[in-house]
């Protein structure tokens, strides 16, 4: 899978400028943030995201509750999710596993690394991008 497009859900707004900084400048993604869950499902399919990173603590609505309305949408129900968390102990991040993240990145990341972390996790598990309008049937 060739990741190009990668929306990132996170509701702290200086995460949001190192995470599109990170994506963008160094990983050459287009990149689009979303501050919150309710943000995320609307924007989710229109925007068409090879990978979604979800922060798992937002107020309102949680990153393991948007991954399931995700999961719910045949829109965006194959988008690959990696969880973004400072809560990143291994029984944790086997939990967020279980509930079809494909991987978990711990808080705080290395900007300079984190789209190389993301390559690796969908490479990792031969995720298949969503079809989407864009790439055709």
């Amino acid at each position: 899978m060739n990741l190009k497009r990668v929306l990132c859900a996170e509701d702290d707004p200086d995460i949001q400028i190192v995470a599109k900084l990170a994506l963008e400048l160094v990983g050459g993604f287009e990149t689009m943030i979303c501050g919150n869950g309710n943000e995320t499902l609307q924007q989710a399919a229109a925007f068409a995201p090879d990978l979604i990173l979800l922060d798992v603590m937002m107020p309102g609505m949680d990153g393991p509750t948007t991954l399931r309305h995700l999961r719910a949408d045949p829109a965006t129900s194959n988008i690959p999710v990696i969880f973004l968390t400072a809560k990143a102990q291994p029984s944790e991040v086997e939990h967020y596993r279980s509930l079809g993240a494909l991987d978990v990145i711990a808080k705080p990341f290395d900007p300079m690394s984190l789209a190389t972390q993301l390559r690796q996790a969908v490479s990792a598990t031969g995720a298949k991008p969503a079809q989407s309008p864009r790439s055709g049937p």
